[in-house]
């Protein structure tokens, strides 16, 4: 099959049409002499502090009525990591990674906007995204106002598909749009660190990059996009139950894989610059060969063998998860009848999920 056995959104469909029903607000309008206060987190919502006030001359949005006005965002998912370690970046080693990206799943966000000084979001569970929506607030200068977040997604939590992220970055395009803002993807990066301790690159989309998950800034931009890649993807766990990446601390590496580290990242950026599957997939093989000592896959030697066997240019992993891909080029014209037979060959090895989908250039 093309995707995983859990559904998910049509991608190409209008996903204004297919977001929750929202309890209607009123329309808004901007006030510029609002007595009103800065926003403090208490449990699961935002609540205006007693003392201070906004700054002056700040708008705020103010019930009149009508409608709302909806912000909009959607972020896709990631499969995994081609590459990650740690690297040197202005004289000193930072932790960095370069994502697989995937369309498989969306995660979706509306964001209506409320002169109540109050921020809430739905699911209450979804605090990083809560958190992401606040952190926005503040960064546009509209932390005095409050609103309502809707988070609908159903990318697999656990799993290495960047779930946390994709809520969060959903939730900073909402918020933005709902605002009028230009987004700037490296405000976003900084805002989803801030979220979530630890963030995919999500928000450079279409961009390959190094990236400093734990920093949110770029290490370093890669010579143009991803080639184009075909991926057949696979759970390696059981029950596909995932990992609890919150109970894993950092990766410690030593001086030898720090080395190897620098190495794949030459060839990173020459296989990007030649748009080299070929040599994409040989930097994700030996990325996730140094990730078995701190997240082992469970037949690793098994998978890595059918690489060659079926004509695959790599392995790829989720280096906080527990999916992984082959890896092979998208140009291939016999590359049907490759993904049949190495799919065949992981279920020879009792796999039984599965799922395709296309990565870099012709996405």
């Amino acid at each position: 099959m093309d995707r995983p056995r859990d559904r998910r959104w049509d991608a190409g469909a209008d996903h204004r049409a297919a977001v929750p029903a929202l309890p209607r607000l009123g329309s808004v309008h901007i006030r510029e002499d609002p007595p009103t206060g800065p926003l403090e987190e208490t449990g699961s919502q935002m609540q205006m502090a007693e003392a201070g006030g906004a700054p002056q001359g700040a708008p705020l949005l103010t019930d009149t009525g009508g409608a709302a006005t909806l912000g909009f965002g959607s972020s896709r998912v990631h499969h995994g990591e081609i590459l990650q370690g740690v690297f040197e970046h202005e004289g000193r080693l930072v932790r960095g990674l370069t994502t697989m990206p995937c369309d498989l799943y969306h995660a979706y966000a509306v964001f209506e906007p409320s002169a109540i000084p109050v921020l809430t979001v739905e699911p209450p569970g979804k605090a990083k995204a809560f958190r992401a929506a606040s952190a926005t607030l503040s960064a546009l200068g509209r932390s005095h106002i409050g609103g309502r977040l809707y988070v609908v997604s159903q990318v697999p939590l656990s799993r290495g598909f960047g779930s946390s992220t994709s809520d969060v970055i959903a939730s900073v395009l909402a918020v933005h749009d709902a605002c009028g803002q230009r987004v700037d993807s490296g405000r976003t990066a900084r805002i989803a660190v801030r979220a979530e301790q630890a963030s995919d690159s999500l928000m450079y989309d279409g961009d390959a990059v190094l990236f400093a998950q734990r920093e949110g800034k770029v290490i370093e931009t890669l010579p143009g996009a991803l080639p184009p890649l075909r991926v057949l993807g696979f759970g390696t766990s059981r029950d596909g139950a995932g990992v609890e990446t919150l109970d894993m601390g950092p990766a410690v590496y030593g001086p030898g894989e720090v080395a190897e580290f620098a190495e794949l990242r030459l060839m990173l950026r020459e296989a990007v610059a030649a748009a080299d599957p070929g040599l994409l997939g040989r930097v994700a093989s030996a990325s996730a060969r140094i990730n078995q000592p701190h997240l082992p896959v469970p037949g690793f030697d098994a998978l890595e063998a059918l690489v060659p066997r079926c004509g695959a240019a790599g392995l790829q992993v989720a280096h906080s998860g527990d999916i992984a891909g082959l890896v092979f080029d998208g140009r291939d014209p016999d590359i049907d009848r490759r993904l049949d037979r190495a799919q065949r060959a992981l279920a020879d090895l009792g796999v039984t999920d599965f799922w395709r989908f296309s990565a870099g250039e012709h996405e």
